[in-house]
């Protein structure tokens, strides 16, 4: 890797650059809704009033997902800053697998086949576990109904799927929207098999994703064994079929969303349909990696020790797609992962840039792993320090704040002890809190956190440094479902807004906050000082200029425009 070239128009500054990654802020198309507009955000709004600043896409095509439909988060979105390029990301790749046939021939679903099917014909169960939904986020059904669909061309006679159901990436109370039109898909696959074929697919059990399985970053270890329990060992409360179980739970339990239903199995006279047993085989089916990692754990190491597994049984398991590349875990994977090399922080490694990369559990994978495009650990350990402050297990709507003033306080120490050339940190405040659609609690998050951001100016101001303010996509920016023809609040039965949990289509910001401003770049007229219609990909070659370098000539453009260039 070659070190970065001096910038000798950059006439440089006395302190770090300082990257705040505002993780699910963004700039909302509606009024309703828009929490972030809604909150008294009053160091923000100053720094913005006198700095440049633009609007940055940040979901489909302009983070590498298949199209300007789908959503960004915050995997794409940290892997688009931190390589400054755009790569097709998971749903595009799995997709085209499909299409091509690909995925199919590869060696991992011949395993997966071949385990059951064997020599003597098909012996045991084919088990799919993954997110009920289409939010592309995660996963897509459609991917699942292709697998089904090519299992049982392929002589595989049971299959069962454990359903996470989602209420977070699609409507808050869709579960039987999805429900629904699978069970019929599935009835139709088992009767055109006709009493020959004897092809049996059904849904063996499930419950929310952030009640079971789906952790992350080692937040809450018993949602995964929770899963474990579920999907494994067939223990949990019992009912003939999986809308029996939403419809139970909501009204057991009014207001509960769909990422928060509690664990089923689907039992016939109190008998589990779908145990994991010895012999059959497991397809994880969500493509992003952060909430798989735990469950492949539970299924594939030997040493383990987060919770008792009691019988584990020995079965051949699969991942949609390779969730950590270093680690190769899983060990078998369906289809690869976009390979992204040259990133930011191996450039800035290499040039002798110091860094110090944190956030809080929840999100320090991606100021971490993600950024560094799905790498793990350090590209040099005498530059770089990587800092996790352990987020709080409990609902965020309870902890609208989370851990931003702590965060804070360690890059406050940072900026202050001159160690460092380049800072980078994530706020989760607005998606964590975001997600859990309690309005209220997300005003909250965003003011906690804008107090931080007034602190961080302070210092960056008296270091002599710059800080760049943008997200990964947006979220608590458009907190309310909206009519998609006439953009009208769609309301309860009590009249209240629908609570809308998942990310927008909306575009972040972008504020270069240059307090020793010496004249390298436009700044006036404000709106116009910074190239417009770019992606996020832009921050990585933005916060290289303005750490003295020239981007690579293949990083997509920085946002600032040199004085007298071509826009």
């Amino acid at each position: 890797m070659e070190a970065l070239k001096k910038n000798p128009a950059w006439k440089g500054r006395r302190g770090p650059v300082v990257l705040v990654i505002m993780d699910g802020v963004g700039y909302g198309k509606y009024t309703e809704g828009d929490a972030v507009a809604d909150s008294k955000m009053y160091h923000l709004d100053a720094i913005k009033a006198k700095s440049p600043h633009a609007k940055l896409k940040a979901h489909g095509k302009a983070v590498g997902l298949p199209s300007d439909d789908d959503m960004g988060n915050s995997e794409v979105g940290h892997n688009a800053m931190g390589c400054g390029r755009v790569f097709e990301q998971g749903a595009a790749l799995v997709s085209a697998s499909i299409a091509k046939g690909a995925m199919f021939t590869g060696a991992a679903w011949r395993e997966i086949v071949s385990n059951i099917t064997g020599a003597s014909g098909a012996k045991g169960t084919l088990h799919f576990i993954g997110l009920f939904s289409d939010g592309n986020v995660h996963s897509h059904l459609d991917h699942l109904k292709a697998m089904i669909r090519q299992a049982k061309k392929e002589g595989i006679k049971k299959v069962r799927v454990h359903v996470l159901f989602d209420g977070r990436d699609v409507g808050e109370t869709s579960a039987l929207e999805y429900l629904d039109p699978f069970e019929a898909f599935l009835k139709e696959e088992c009767q055109s098999a006709g009493d020959a074929g004897g092809f049996d697919a059904r849904i063996a059990s499930g419950g929310g994703r952030m009640w079971i399985t789906m952790d992350r970053y080692g937040a809450d270890w018993a949602m995964v064994e929770r899963g474990w329990k579920t999907h494994v060992h067939g223990e949990a409360r019992q009912f003939p079929n999986a809308r029996e179980a939403v419809e139970t739970f909501r009204k057991e339990i009014p207001g509960i969303i769909d990422q928060d239903l509690k664990e089923f199995v689907v039992a016939r006279e109190g008998k589990p349909i779908g145990p994991i047993l010895d012999g059959d085989s497991v397809v994880y089916f969500n493509f992003r990696g952060d909430r798989a990692l735990e469950i492949s754990a539970a299924f594939e190491e030997d040493r383990f020790d987060k919770f008792d597994r009691g019988r584990r049984p020995g079965i051949c398991y699969a991942g949609m797609m390779e969730y950590d590349g270093d680690l190769h875990v899983p060990k078998r994977y369906l289809v690869s992962p976009p390979a992204i090399d040259r990133t930011m922080g191996e450039y800035l490694a290499a040039t002798g840039v110091r860094t110090l990369a944190i956030s809080e559990t929840q999100k320090y994978g991606h100021v971490t792993y993600f950024f560094n495009g799905n790498r793990t650990g350090k590209f040099d350990d005498k530059l770089e320090d990587y800092v996790e402050i352990r987020s709080d297990v409990v609902p965020f709507e309870q902890r609208p704040w989370m851990k931003c003033a702590e965060i804070t306080d360690e890059v406050l120490k940072a900026i202050s002890s001159g160690k460092y050339d380049f800072i980078r940190l994530n706020y989760p405040n607005g998606d964590m809190v975001g997600h859990t659609g309690v309005y209220q609690a997300v005003v909250c998050s965003m003011e906690g956190m804008d107090i931080q951001i007034g602190r961080l100016a302070k210092a960056v101001e008296e270091a002599g440094g710059l800080m760049v303010i943008t997200a990964d996509h947006g979220n608590s920016d458009d907190m309310f479902e909206h009519n998609k023809k006439t953009g009208e609040v769609v309301r309860k039965e009590d009249g209240s807004p629908k609570a809308k949990t998942s990310h927008s289509l909306n575009p972040v910001p972008c504020i270069v906050y240059d307090p020793e401003y010496r004249g390298e770049y436009e700044t006036e007229p404000k709106d116009g000082a910074l190239r417009e219609g770019l992606g996020i990909s832009s921050i990585a070659a933005t916060c290289i200029v303005l750490l003295g370098y020239l981007p690579p000539g293949d990083y997509d453009k920085p946002v600032l425009r040199a004085k007298d260039a071509e826009a």
